[in-house]
């Protein structure tokens, strides 16, 4: 599954895009950006609510394939700027976590 495809499938919508050809292997949902750093797996569409600087930063050390903001969770424009230039997409959805996940599992 590319991120791509998770977009075209979920009625994702791109904040920032870089490689929506990278695949998707794996969900990972967390908050506690220290807690992510450590155990998001590579390759995973990271879902959260943490739209600030901080977890661009998480999500390039995590090697992440997209950071989805859920719940409308805003992404500000230090963040925004930091993923172009870091190449980490960004999408968001109005779901929660739990239900784009259940959507996500059934795809990959």
């Amino acid at each position: 599954m590319t991120v791509k495809e998770l977009i075209e499938k979920l009625d994702l919508k791109i904040l920032v895009e870089d490689d929506l050809d990278r695949e998707v292997k794996d969900c990972y949902i967390g908050d506690l950006l220290s807690w992510v750093m450590g155990r998001a797996p590579a390759d995973s569409a990271w879902l959260t609510v943490m739209g600030n600087i901080n977890s661009i930063a998480v999500a390039t050390l995590a090697d992440v394939s997209c950071i989805i903001l859920v719940e409308n969770a805003a992404l500000d424009d230090n963040a925004r700027q930091k993923a172009e230039m870091h190449g980490v997409n960004i999408l968001t959805t109005e779901d929660n976590s739990y239900k784009l996940a259940v959507g996500i599992s059934e795809l990959i």
